[in-house]
Formats: structure tokens, sequence, C-alpha cells
């Protein structure tokens, strides 16, 4: 039951951001004078409408998007001579431009709020890079091939990360020179060593290097799944475990600088998720097959999965860093220069603002609104091709989706 309510719980959530981004091109086109003729959350069938004023109002039966329609958006909307005056078109480009940022903005806004909120209660994950350490353990000299089970060992034999005197919460920065920002990349670079091999490890607001004489056993593949025979290669190991470093906890004041640097933090990860983001589609094909990767791209079906889970489990502050994560990265998705997003509406408003200056400055007249028509055959590719991984990762979320651990 609980899983059913976090489902719902971050259908809604998604719900109220798209109506937030719809509301942000209405509030902000009023402001700027502009006819808004409609406001609808979701697409397809009407569920129901009213008017008040000049607007119509309403609900879309499908929960997939929604629409803001203010007169003149493009030249290829008609506007009647009682419209014209306070068409799209005619005003400022300045002006226009907010008014295509704004439903990005609302999505920013929700997402800071989101992240004050996880501030000021359960606090803020810790940032700083680096594989943190958590239990030390013997080392089991092999293990299962198929079970991936490891061999017995003596517990109270000592581990080499403990022998060596790392302790649960220091930070790897580096093994034998090899910076490890990740546990994964940690255990690989140690995978790769044998004995003495420095660790440059952070200890409070200390560095530290110590010399881990780092073993060899017989290991199977890090990606390597029970129930199959897997080949085991010989490795280096420690027997250290992954550690998590505490969140960073504020009051009502100290959580607004806690909050600004999160969300610079959470913009530069959601850039680079963006650029990562074609070569990671490959992996929603494996998913469909039956491989679980859980840096794959989801869809809003996976992601309310995932936010089922976490209110099954209890555990609130990752539901709200999901629906932080979520409005973020549609916030800079839709500002992309691809039409039909708003970042592509702003690219041409931004050219016909150049070319209109440059022609001035040659004495030339000002040319009329750029022809949509002409870039409807890459409007249709670029719809083609999200709506294809979009269906794509739907199916992979509901055969075989990410669960929380």
């Amino acid at each position: 039951m609980s899983f059913a309510l976090g489902v719902v719980l971050f259908a809604l959530g998604i719900g109220l951001s798209v109506a937030l981004h719809e509301a942000g091109h209405m509030w902000s086109a009023r402001a700027f004078g502009m006819k808004v003729r409609r406001y609808f959350v979701g697409m397809g069938p009407t569920v129901f409408s009213y008017r008040r004023g000049e607007t119509e109002y309403g609900l879309k039966w499908l929960p997939i998007g929604g629409f803001c329609d203010i007169a003149g958006m493009t030249a290829l909307d008609p506007v009647t001579v009682d419209e014209a005056p306070r068409a799209f078109f005619t005003r400022k480009t300045w002006k226009r431009v907010v008014v295509l940022c704004a439903g990005s903005a609302m999505h920013f806004l929700l997402g800071i709020a989101l992240i004050y909120a996880l501030a000021v209660s359960f606090g803020l994950p810790d940032t700083r890079e680096g594989a943190v350490a958590g239990q030390t353990a013997c080392v089991p000299s092999s293990q299962d091939p198929t079970t991936l089970q490891y061999a017995s060992c003596a517990p109270a034999d000592a581990s080499p990360a403990q022998r060596a005197g790392i302790q649960p919460g220091d930070r790897i920065l580096s093994v034998a020179g090899t910076p490890t920002p990740t546990w994964e990349d940690a255990v690989e670079t140690i995978r790769r060593q044998t004995g003495p091999v420095p660790f440059v490890i952070e200890r409070g607001d200390r560095q530290l290097t110590l010399q881990v004489d780092v073993v060899q056993v017989q290991r199977a593949d890090t990606k390597a799944k029970p129930g199959q025979h897997n080949p085991l290669t010989t490795v280096g190991a420690i027997g250290l475990g992954a550690g998590i470093l505490p969140p960073n906890h504020y009051n009502a004041l100290t959580a607004i600088p806690g909050t600004v640097v999160f969300t610079g933090y959470m913009f530069e990860k959601t850039w680079e998720g963006l650029l990562m983001f074609p070569e990671k589609v490959p992996a929603v094909l494996r998913a469909i097959g039956g491989e679980t990767d859980p840096n794959r791209p989801v869809s809003v079906v996976g992601v309310s999965i995932i936010g089922g889970d976490a209110v099954d489990q209890g555990q609130w502050p990752t539901f709200l860093m999901l629906l932080a994560v979520f409005n973020f990265f549609i916030g800079v998705f839709n500002l992309l220069p691809l039409l039909p997003l708003d970042g592509g509406h702003v690219a041409v408003n931004l050219y016909e603002r150049v070319r209109d200056s440059v022609r001035r400055r040659l004495g030339k007249p000002k040319m009329p609104p750029v022809d949509y028509t002409r870039l409807l055959p890459l409007t249709y590719v670029f719809i083609l091709i999200i709506g294809g991984i979009s269906l794509l990762t739907i199916t992979a979320d509901i055969v075989n989706p990410i669960r929380l651990q």
C-alpha cells in the first residue's frame, strides 16, 4: 500500500511540475500584456474546462504535459484583429525570451524549494569527491564462480585496509596516483594493484598518505551475476567496504547558502547527465533484454516506481531529492535549442533579433518572422527520436524497472 501511495505522490509531484511550467508561461505573458487564450494541464480529450476572463482553463485525460496557448506565438499562429495588438510577436525580444524561459524557471524554483526543504529537515548530501571508506573485514582468497559467495576466512584476521590505518568515513582521494572520485573508481583501481600501494585519504580537514599492502585474490568481474558460470581472475583487494558521508545539516538561515551551493552542484550534474545521455541509450535496449543498469535513463514511469520504493522504505529524503532532480533535468532539457522545445523557440527569436540588427546596420529593411514551416522537417525528426527513446525507456521501466535497494 505504501509503495502505491509513493507512486501516486510522485505522479502528483510531476503533475504539479507540469502545471507550474505552463503557469510560468501564462503569468509572464500576462505581465507583458500578451493575450493567453488557453491554459490546460494534460493532453488528449478534455476532462473539464471553464472560462475566466479571456482565458479558458482545463484538464485533459492524458497526464503527459500541458500547454499554454498565447496568441501569436509563431508566424504559423493566426491572430484575430482584436488579438493583434497583444500578440506574442509584437513584444520586444527580451520579453518574448522571458516568457519562453519562464516554464523552465518554474522547474528550477520548485527544485530549489525542494532542496531548501531537504536542507532544513533531513540535511543535504555531502558532495565532496572521493570514495568513502566503510567497514573493514578479512579478505577471502576466492569466491564461488556460480553463486559468487566468498570463501571463508578468519574474521579476526585484520584486513590490509585496517592494518594500514584506514578508518570508516575516510575519503579515498587517489590510489597509486590515480584519482578515485567514486567508490567504483576506487574498486577498479585497487583491483589492478598488488603489494604496497600509496592511498591518499582525507580525514576531517587533513590529508594523509597511507601505504596499503594490496593482496592478490581470485574474483569474478564486478558486473558478474549469480546463477551463471563466471570466470575468476586474479585481482587486488584490501578488505574494505563502501561507506557514506553523513549529510550536512542546516538551520533556516544557514540552509540558504547551503541550498545555493548544492543547487550549483545539481546544475553541473544535470548538464553532465545530458551530455552523457546519447551513450546511455544502448543500456535501455539491454534493460529490455533483462540486463540491469542502475545508471541507465528512466522515464516518468521508472522514476515514479523509484519514488514508490522510497516511500515504501520510509526514505523521504530520497523521494524529495528524486523530485528535485526531475525538475532540474526537465528545466535544463527544455532549454535545449531544438524545436519544439522552448529553447528552440528562444533560439529562433534570438536569431531574428541578431538578423534584423545586422540588416538595420546595413541600411536594409527588417525581414518578416522566421517561416516555421521550413523548420518542420527537423522538428519532426527530433520528435520522432525523442518519442522513440521515450517508448523504449517506458518499456524498459515496465519489464525491468530499476528498484531502490
